[in-house]
């Protein structure tokens, strides 16, 4: 049974949650909670019997489908003996539709709570019935959550804000409520309780459903690190300057990161998302054979764009049924002669309807033909929950209606006929097919799906001639708003911004104005869309994602770290490992000849320090190390010659490989050596030109003119513009350049044009070979950085024993800083794990004077 206990919000909205199940779930060894801080990641003590993440073979063969969502597809009401409920499936229900795109095979059960409320009494009963008979599993949400959930923070806040509205009210209800936020919290960990009772990790797959929901990944994946898991968001997602007022913005995307997969219905949505994810959390996103990734601690979430469709099934029966309750034939005679225009919206501030009102009667004025003629049938369904400014929005609405009735009214014509009330799906198909047009001025919209409904209506019922002669012409008409989900996928529509009433008044007119034969052109086109993009297609495609997202994972080796809300689940390859400093130590005291190569930036220098120069414990440690006569130490860098080497005039023996080797220096004392087979730089003369107009375009940017390669740094520019520039400008210089002896390349917040022959790998080879050649292989190798132009260095690292220049006995350490894919074997979390393990081997390093000098003093041998 869940816990009943909720009294302890802060706790819950902290991360703070507490135990969950019963006695034997208590019992179970729970996956430890670990502090995220730089330097410490813990993996999870599995235990293979009873963990969640074990890889033991499932004794479930067949994959079943968890749908969770606010509500059950589902239909209740009281028996008349008032002893018990009866329920019966929503036949209209978008969760209930999405089956058919699913495998015949799939079990499917559904999580949610019912629209009625349920006495606690009755409850055990009713969550038995329902999973028995309907596969359903209720979440019963106590009064007072509930109201905070639902009414409070999904329509008081989450509901506004996704669709632009800033609380700028004075009305404090509108404003963030931290003790709304709480209850969401909570309720989604009552749905994630209810998720635990049926869900079979290794085999089951969870696809949870829209902002009611958001938090709910974080519960589950902190349960269950390997879980197939899903999430699509059928509201909009709001533009990053919008979405950034939202106090808790960060626990919301770092919630929803942890799905597999995440769906939007269009670009722009999933365009937004990508951008606040970049702008907060420091995230980029790349696109990979069609497929949008974003990359999050070694798991890569797919972003799905695929609008929602429609069900032509439910369509079909319902139009049948309209027929025979003689729907249709009692509207055509209701307005025989009359030009109808149909809106059908809820009763929302953001549907627009005053809008739509406004631009009929500005019709009917500028074109008085309609006077008589023109109908507007608009459908009012009741509002969903207690949404701001109903009041007020229903108010205008009937003045308006009002108004127009009496100015341009008469006996037996109502320009505008208001219905106000709940209209059945009959009943509102049977106006769907008597009208010429539907009219959609929604200010934003989730999806919408009116004008596929439409557009199907008007097709009329397959294989009948109820409706209509079969060889009459079917058309339709579409004025929709351009702020509305649905409007990229019907390009025959007359897409109007609603707030000019003007410019809607102009394509109403257009629209019923318009020849039959157009009508029909355009209502072919939508009805070979909306028919082949049906909801069966849009759930097919959503599991077919879920399931390519899903691979990835099951391959890696996966921990979760972080508290709150900022758990995440860390997932590498299975020969992608943490550096042991321990064993690195043992190696290196047992080896007789050391090379090691250090990054500069990054790896020994945060990447984020405003003071770029070494601290005196670096100094110290650079120090004892390249003292020790086994070692070879470099710092190889894309840094210039003279800041290095004053930076590290203390470190006698310390070799430098600057501007990423182009210039190499084997001790302080020893010349530098140019180790790039190019000194023309005339090319500089081409690109420089090209990165001043970029940098006098980018505020925050700059140009780093280097002795050998040029640099455009874009880390004080906005991130989103300075991305994009950053691409720009490598497409133009790789233009620019393309006969020139050198490579354009971009890495972390820079762009780089440098000669073609160098990098941090050939320097790498040199060192190794000219160990070798003084016949001095190494036989151990510690090799660390943190970006693009490390990976260089590691992939010879990797193949050096194989081409015979260390040693092969060698002790190999390739390390890169940060869990990411890369070439390295190893890796440490960041630049104080990276000082650790240096200061480790300086411990163990001997800094005596037993060299031998040969010529160059600068240069060693054991």
């Amino acid at each position: 049974m869940m816990s009943r206990s909720y009294t302890n919000l802060l706790d819950l909205a902290s991360g703070n949650f507490p135990a969950m199940g019963g006695r034997e779930s208590r019992e179970r060894r729970r996956m430890p909670r670990v502090m995220s801080v730089p330097g410490f990641l813990t993996e999870v003590d599995d235990d293979q019997a009873v963990s969640v993440s074990s890889d033991n073979p499932s004794t479930v063969t067949t994959d079943r489908m968890i749908i969770v969502a606010n509500q059950l597809p589902l239909k209740a009401k009281r028996r008349e003996d008032n002893k018990g409920w009866s329920f019966s499936w929503n036949e209209d229900s978008l969760l209930l539709q999405l089956k058919d795109g699913l495998p015949d095979d799939m079990e499917v059960l559904y999580v949610g709570s019912l629209r009625v409320d349920i006495d606690p009494a009755e409850q055990d009963d009713v969550s038995q019935n329902l999973l028995d008979k309907f596969k359903c599993v209720p979440t019963f949400l106590p009064a007072d959550v509930l109201a905070k959930f639902y009414d409070g923070f999904c329509k008081r806040q989450l509901w506004p804000l996704f669709h632009y509205m800033l609380p700028f009210s004075t009305d404090k209800s509108h404003r963030f409520d931290r003790t709304m936020w709480e209850a969401y919290v909570l309720a989604n960990k009552l749905f994630f309780q209810k998720v635990v009772e049926i869900i079979n990790p290794e085999d089951d797959y969870i696809w949870i459903h829209d902002y009611h929901l958001m938090v709910l990944p974080t519960f589950i994946r902190r349960r269950f690190n390997r879980v197939k898991m899903g999430f699509f968001l059928h509201s909009p997602f709001p533009s990053s300057e919008i979405y950034r007022t939202l106090p808790v913005r960060e626990e919301i995307l770092k919630a929803l990161l942890n799905s597999d997969i995440i769906g939007f219905h269009t670009f722009d949505y999933a365009r937004h998302f990508l951008s606040c994810c970049s702008r907060m959390l420091g995230l980029e996103y790349q696109s990979k054979r069609g497929y949008l990734g974003l990359e999050y601690y070694g798991r890569t979430i797919s972003i799905k764009i695929m609008p929602v469709g429609i069900h032509m099934g439910r369509i079909d029966s319902v139009m049948r049924m309209a027929v025979e309750e003689a729907e249709v034939k009692e509207l055509k005679r209701q307005f025989e002669g009359k030009t109808i225009l149909l809106g059908v919206d809820d009763m929302d501030i953001f549907k627009g309807i005053n809008l739509k009102i406004l631009a009929m009667e500005q019709m009917l004025r500028q074109h008085p033909k309609w006077q008589g003629r023109a109908v507007l049938v608009q459908i009012v369904n009741p509002a969903r929950g207690k949404g701001i400014h109903l009041e007020e929005i229903h108010a205008e609405i009937q003045e308006s209606c009002t108004r127009i009735n009496r100015v341009f009214g008469r006996p037996g014509y109502e320009p505008i006929v208001f219905v106000d009330r709940a209209v059945s799906i009959a009943e509102k198909v049977a106006y769907y097919s008597i009208a010429e047009c539907v009219i959609v001025t929604a200010v934003r919209d989730g999806m919408n799906l009116t004008p596929y409904e439409y557009v199907a209506c008007r097709q009329g019922i397959s294989g009948s001639e109820s409706c209509s002669n079969v060889s009459d012409p079917k058309k339709s008409m579409l004025v929709i708003s351009e702020f509305i989900g649905c409007s990229p996928s019907l390009s025959g529509a007359i897409r109007v911004n609603p707030w000019n009433v003007e410019a809607t008044s102009e394509a109403m007119n257009e629209a019923i104005s318009m020849s039959d034969g157009e009508k029909q052109l355009r209502h072919e086109k939508h009805y070979r869309y909306v028919s082949t993009h049906d909801v069966a297609y849009w759930s097919h495609s959503f599991l077919q994602d879920m399931e390519r997202a899903c691979t990835d994972l099951l391959r890696k080796r996966c921990w979760g770290i972080g508290l709150s809300f900022g758990f995440r689940v860390v997932a590498l390859d299975p020969n992608f490992k943490k550096l042991s400093i321990d064993a690195m130590v043992s190696a290196y005291k047992r080896a007789r000849s050391r090379a090691i190569l250090l990054d500069y930036d990054g790896t020994v220098m945060p990447q984020n320090s405003i003071n770029k120069s070494p601290s005196k414990e670096v100094l110290s440690i650079m120090e004892s190390l390249s003292a020790d006569p086994k070692n070879i130490v470099f710092i190889v860098s894309g840094r210039g010659r003279n800041s290095l080497s004053d930076w590290f005039a203390p470190c006698k023996k310390l070799g430098i490989a600057a501007e990423h080797g182009y210039f190499l220096r084997w001790g302080h004392n020893g010349e530098w050596e140019i180790c790039g087979k190019s000194s023309d730089f005339g090319w500089m003369q081409i690109a420089e030109p090209v990165m001043k107009l970029y940098t006098e375009a980018t505020d925050g940017s700059s140009i780093e003119r280097k002795e050998s390669a040029l640099v455009w740094q874009y880390r004080d520019a906005d991130l989103g513009f300075g991305s994009a520039q950053a691409k720009e400008m490598l497409d133009h210089l790789e233009s620019v350049l393309a006969n020139e002896p050198v490579a354009v390349k971009s890495g972390q917040f820079i762009v780089e044009v440098k000669p073609q022959d160098v990098s941090k790998g050939l320097v790498a080879e040199r060192i190794f070979s000219s160990m070798e050649g003084k016949g001095n292989q190494a036989d151990f190798v510690l090799c660390v950085g943190d970006d693009r132009s490390d990976e260089d260095m590691f992939e010879i690292v990797s193949s050096a024993i194989s081409r015979n220049i260390l040693a092969t006995n060698a002790s190999v350490f390739a390390c890169t800083v940060g869990q990411k894919p890369s070439k390295a074997k190893y890796y440490l979390d960041d630049t104080s794990e990276v000082a650790c393990m240096l200061e480790s081997l300086a411990e163990e390093s001997d800094s005596s004077p037993c060299i031998k000098e040969t010529g160059d003093s600068s240069r060693r041998q054991v």
